[in-house]
């Protein structure tokens, strides 16, 4: 189904969210009556989300954005079992005040993306958290009302079971419950906030549906799911994984020049893709910008970081990366904003090889792999390409700005900083 009537599914459709939807026809209608109420669940399983959260974040903005009131579903009770989606070995376990910090920090990252004041229209949004009623279940009751719904022989079938017995990995009885929580949070949900849409990604669809048939037994409410697809990059790889770790969404996991970089170096086929999905820039904009080729499409790039970073980071810092980009690129700069890692002065004064300076500043995981890099012509110090690894970096490679920059190719770079 494509020829939607609601803002909603047509603002989805257009911009790519749509994977699968439990009731196409239904969900748009519902949508015509006016607000609906529709939640995503994130685990705290770290202080930060990250760019794999990113998809159903916009999706909670997108719905937000249309007139309807989003709840972003903190997990304050389901971390404590931990989702085996996707999973091949078992999360290790967190305690309640761990899961509590967690929470904390992460809701400043969705008050960047959502209007928690709201007002008429669009509603204000939520932010709720499970523990709330998963918390005081009592173990014989809950199996009583609740696992009755539930067969084994169909809770076998999910993948995200299925997939880890085939691998004769283990799965905790602890694990195999999560899919039972999640399913009696969408219908608490519903009780609670009148909640009639569930999202996810396109992993989440069996535990999505487990919680609509649960909701409609217990509540005899027609409820609807909708999910986006997973991203990957047009190379294949998994969106948001890369050889550094993960690139959070919180400044003090990630810096917002590190954040902006990541997007800078989208592959050419991703960017209208990822302006669609990642910003809010109207889709005539983004439709000129991906036609861009050659070097032109350097500059879509360059938007598509300042947009996400943006919404990310807020204005100042997205600027503040942009320009920082400009100066160390295109007028090879030592600029403000680089990262910067701190070294005892000592260190320096007897001089420290070059290999090992790329590899105390970041640049490189191992000696071994600083060294290659050298010897391929990819380690600079100021700008200057490094001719041998073994050369004795000192004291009198400090720049005017108190600092050496060390780069690893023509991307990365940090300032080194003695002290």
């Amino acid at each position: 189904m494509t020829g939607y009537r609601s803002d909603l599914l047509r603002l989805l459709h257009e911009r790519g969210y749509i994977h699968q939807c439990t009731d196409f026809e239904g969900l748009d209608a519902l949508a015509l009556e006016g607000p609906v109420t529709g939640y995503i669940g994130f685990d705290a399983t770290a202080d930060s989300l990250h760019v794999g959260h990113l998809m159903q974040i916009m999706l909670l903005r997108r719905l937000q954005q249309t007139g309807h009131r989003p709840i972003a579903l903190m997990g304050g009770g389901t971390t404590k079992v931990g989702d085996p989606s996707g999973k091949d070995e078992t999360r290790q376990l967190l305690t309640e005040e761990t899961i509590r910090d967690n929470i904390a920090r992460i809701g400043s990252t969705f008050a960047n993306y959502l209007d928690f004041a709201g007002g008429a229209a669009p509603p204000a949004a939520l932010m709720v958290n499970n523990a709330d009623w998963l918390d005081g279940l009592e173990y014989i009751p809950f199996l009583r009302d609740i696992g009755r719904h539930f067969t084994i022989n169909r809770m076998l079938t999910f993948d995200s079971v299925k997939l880890r017995l085939e691998r004769e990995h283990p799965l905790t009885f602890l694990e195999f419950n999560y899919m039972i929580l999640q399913a009696y949070d969408f219908m608490e949900l519903a009780r609670r906030q009148g909640c009639r849409l569930q999202m996810g990604g396109s992993d989440q669809w069996g535990n999505i549906v487990n919680g609509i048939e649960l909701t409609r037994r217990m509540l005899g409410q027609e409820v609807y799911g909708l999910t986006a697809p997973l991203i990957t990059t047009a190379s294949g790889a998994k969106m948001g994984k890369t050889a550094a770790g993960a690139i959070w969404l919180a400044p003090h996991r990630l810096s917002p020049w590190d954040f902006w970089q990541f997007w800078r170096n989208t592959e050419d086929a991703d960017v209208g893709r990822f302006l669609r999905l990642f910003t809010d820039l109207p889709l005539d904009e983004i439709a000129r910008l991906e036609a861009l080729e050659g070097a032109e499409i350097n500059e879509a790039k360059k938007i598509l970081a300042t947009e996400v970073t943006r919404l990310a980071h807020g204005d100042a810092a997205a600027a503040e990366a942009a320009e920082t980009a400009r100066r160390t690129f295109e007028q090879g700069a030592a600029a403000e904003g680089l990262p910067t890692v701190d070294l005892p002065r000592g260190a320096l004064e007897s001089g420290l090889p070059a290999f090992r300076l790329l590899t105390l500043a970041g640049l490189a995981a191992s000696n071994g792999e600083a060294r290659r890099l050298i010897k391929g012509g990819g380690g600079r110090i100021n700008d200057d390409r490094i001719a041998d690894a073994e050369a004795a970096i000192g004291l009198d490679a400090v720049t005017a700005d108190g600092v050496i920059k060390v780069s690893a190719g023509k991307k990365r770079h940090v300032l080194v900083r003695p002290v």
